[in-house]
Formats: C-alpha cells, structure tokens, sequence
C-alpha cells in the first residue's frame, strides 16, 4: 500500500503561486510516476502535471505549461508542484497521485493510490 498526503496553499490572489507538496508513504519501492490531477468546480478531474521518480520524465498540461514547475525531495519521499501567475480558472481541488507503470499517464484511470486532496481558491 501507498499512502499520500497533501499538503500547500489554499486561497491566493490572482497572479500570485501556488506550491503544493505531496509526501508519499508505505510500500514506496518500485517503478512509479507521481502525477498532479485537479478537479474544477461541475467538471471532471483533469491532469495536469506528472513526473516518473525512476527517469526523472515530466510531463505538463497546456493549461499550466511555461507557468509550472514539478520537483521532488527523494530523501523526504515528497512531490512538489507549483504553479505562478495563478488565474481564477486555477481554482480547484488540487490531487497527487502514484502510478506503478514505466510510462507517464495523463489519465486518472492509470493511477493506483490518491491523496486526500487540496482546495486552491484563487480570488481576482
């Protein structure tokens, strides 16, 4: 088993950055992708940044490619995301996951364990 837990900002004014971390615990051996998922208000969950722990491979979403950045701590076993010049559109309910497979998913669906999850609000 993996556990995940969420941690980070929570409500920001537009423009300013968001920088959420991710410390992963239990069974944490193996071949495995750390992925960033967020779910805006009425849709569905959507990727938006991942990255496999083995190859050092990142992966973005458009809607926050040249504005975000993904790191990782391996010596705290911990996944960082940050986004700068936030917009409203940002707001969401922000996920990491784990993924047990040698490529980088961008769909929900590839990805075994979850976190709790981390409400952004981004005021204008």
């Amino acid at each position: 088993q993996v556990q995940l837990f969420e941690s980070g900002t929570g409500s920001v004014q537009a423009g300013d950055s968001l920088r959420l971390a991710c410390e992963v615990s239990g069974r944490t051996a193996g071949t495995w992708v750390v992925g960033w998922f967020r779910q805006r208000s009425e849709k569905e969950r959507e990727f938006v940044a991942a990255e496999s722990w083995n190859t050092g491979g990142q992966h973005y979403a458009d809607s926050v490619k040249g504005r975000s950045a993904i790191s990782k701590d391996l010596s705290k076993n911990t996944a960082y995301l940050q986004i700068d010049r936030l917009t409203p559109d940002d707001t969401a309910l922000y996920y990491c996951a784990v993924a047990r497979t040698p490529g980088i998913g961008r769909l929900a669906s590839e990805y075994e364990y979850w976190g709790q999850g981390t409400q952004v609000t981004v005021s204008s």
